[in-house]
């Protein structure tokens, strides 16, 4: 049976109506792929209370939790994930990458011109309707 990982991202919304993208490190799995940023839910957290670690620990901001945007599960081949989204805001303090080789804001209708990974593509067509 093929490793199969739960994780969650937020989608984080400026008052530019741009959103904050990380690109994936060389180093990471899916390498060079454009993400929403987020993480692995542990055992005993809410995907929202997997956001709000993910973000702080990797990003060094705080973060509100909206509404959900999709649930995505994509077959990699060698592992399966099951993606959340949700709507966040930054509360507290400016987004500074710690693990990924790059971040920045995007206008969503420019979200397209960007590599996404496959499981974060729903929520990327959703955003731009």
């Amino acid at each position: 049976m093929k490793k199969q990982v739960h994780v969650v991202g937020a989608i984080i919304e400026n008052e530019h109506q741009e959103i904050y993208c990380a690109l994936r490190s060389p180093k990471m799995s899916l390498p060079n792929l454009w993400e929403f940023p987020g993480g692995k839910i542990e055992a005993d957290e809410t995907p929202q209370q997997a956001l709000i670690r993910e973000i702080s620990e990797e990003f060094t901001c705080e973060i509100s939790v909206g509404d959900k945007v999709e649930d995505t599960t994509y077959d990699y081949g060698t592992f399966v994930v099951r993606l959340e989204t949700y709507m966040a805001k930054i509360i507290a303090g400016t987004p500074v990458a710690l693990e990924h080789a790059e971040a920045k804001w995007v206008k969503r209708d420019a979200l397209h011109e960007l590599e996404f990974a496959p499981a974060d593509l729903p929520a990327v067509e959703k955003l731009r309707k």
